[in-house]
Parts: C-alpha cells; structure tokens; sequence
C-alpha cells in the first residue's frame, strides 16, 4: 500500500471498542487490523463492534484473521454460546462471504446507525515485511480450514503455496 491513508477507524467507549472498515478489507489490511485487535485488548475492551456499512469487499485472508479473532473471543455464558464480534451493516456480499466459509456462528450480525460516532483513523503500520504479510494470510487461510473442513479444498493449494513461501529466503523486498 503505497499511500498512508487506512481502511480502518476506532472509536472506543469505555470497555467496547467500534472498528470501521472502509473500501476493501483485503490481505494488506489484514495485519494493521490484527495488531488494533491486540493494542484494543491490551487496552482493556471486553466487547468488539466492526462496523462494516462502508466495507465494499473482503478477501479470505481479512476473514480468516477475523474469524481467527472472533474464534478466540467466543465465550459461553449461563449456557449460551456468545458470538466473538459483532458486525454492523455488513452488506450482502460480505455476508455470503461470512456464510459460504461457515463462520457465520462467530459473529453476532446486526444493523445499527453508527454514523454520528468519533471515529479516528488507525495509522497503518509501516515496514511490514512480506513474511509478516505472507505469514498473516497463511495462518488466516489454516484457520478458515479448520473452522470449517469443507474449506479445506478450497484453501489446501493457497495454503501450500504460502507455507512454500515462508521456506523460501527472502528476495530483496
């Protein structure tokens, strides 16, 4: 990504943070979207909210990272399985996107108006090496795998062709 603008916005309420994700939600977003996920629990939130009104598509690696992060906040309570984030307005393509891989049970799907909110743009990170890149959209595409075997078909190529990536020393970059 060659300009510093970000797809992504925060706005954080005490212990709930609103992420915004606007244009495409694609591999390049993927790892400044990992790291606001950890800084964000680091910081204390409890509860995620994707505001997804303005997210024109998403690739499998953005949803396998997500799906990575919702698997690992699903939590049961008083018998009852809570999904990991909540996604706000997402459109019909990303939803059949969420739904054709099978991830759909980790997400709560709502409408809601966020548009008056502060968000702030999210500073992309700088000088990621294309191993952290590659290394994101391997173990994204090993998740939606094991989330979901029917995936396994469609991603054991893609997830062969990043792992012989990774053996590979880097060339120049």
């Amino acid at each position: 990504m060659t300009t510093s603008q970000t797809p992504l916005s925060v706005w954080v309420d005490g212990q709930r943070a609103y992420v915004r994700v606007s244009g495409r939600a694609n591999f390049t977003t993927s790892v400044d979207f990992k790291r606001l996920v950890q800084r964000l629990q680091e910081q204390g939130c409890q509860e995620m909210v994707l505001d997804l009104t303005d997210c024109l598509l998403m690739d499998s690696t953005f949803l396998g990272v997500l799906a990575s992060e919702g698997h690992r906040r699903v939590r049961e309570v008083e018998g009852r399985t809570l999904p990991g984030f909540e996604l706000v307005n997402a459109s019909q393509r990303v939803f059949d996107l969420i739904d054709n891989l099978g991830v759909a049970h980790l997400f709560k799907m709502t409408r809601l108006d966020l548009s008056p909110a502060a968000f702030e743009a999210v500073e992309p990170v700088h000088g990621v090496s294309r191993d952290e890149v590659t290394r994101t959209c391997l173990e994204a595409h090993q998740t939606l795998m094991a989330l979901n075997p029917a995936n396994v078909p469609k991603f054991k190529d893609v997830t062969q062709f990043f792992a012989d990536s990774l053996k590979k020393p880097e060339a120049g970059s």
